[in-house]
């Protein structure tokens, strides 16, 4: 572990969130997201005959889907310390320079590189399961650690 991240913790009495509710709270996002983009597009999901007809609308709004991610990530971040899967899992994002909520800057930067991540095979997600910090790719860029609340 990096020594000023460990000092940052143990003088703060904080500790890092486990991957488990890490992922948890991911799966939550997710499927919140997910539901929120079926039901703003009800009436064509509902129009699809085919499982390749609803695979091809889905793919069609794959850029608005991404947008949505950033913007939801970015805002709840920056507003709460926490997306709605993270406030259900008792976690939190925190600025390692100031240990407060990222700022506007910082969590559009953690949201974008989240949605990076993701298009790469989710590889920054695998890299904080190997990271001593447990930071992933959108943590490393944004400075931020996922702590327990």
């Amino acid at each position: 572990m990096n020594e000023e991240i460990e000092n940052l913790l143990h003088r703060e009495n904080l500790t890092l969130a486990s991957i488990q509710k890490r992922s948890v709270a991911f799966l939550i996002d997710e499927m919140l997201l997910s539901f929120l983009l079926i039901f703003a597009l009800w009436d064509s999901f509902a129009n699809a005959q085919t499982m390749q007809e609803l695979v091809n609308l889905t793919n069609s709004f794959v850029l608005e889907y991404m947008f949505m991610k950033v913007v939801y990530q970015a805002f709840f971040v920056m507003q709460y310390g926490a997306t709605l899967g993270k406030l259900a899992m008792k976690i939190r994002v925190i600025d390692i320079k100031n240990i407060d909520n990222p700022n506007v800057l910082i969590s559009l930067n953690r949201a974008i590189f989240r949605v990076v991540s993701e298009m790469f095979f989710y590889l920054g997600f695998l890299w904080g399961m190997m990271d001593p910090n447990r930071q992933t790719w959108h943590d490393k860029t944004a400075k931020t650690l996922v702590i327990n609340a």
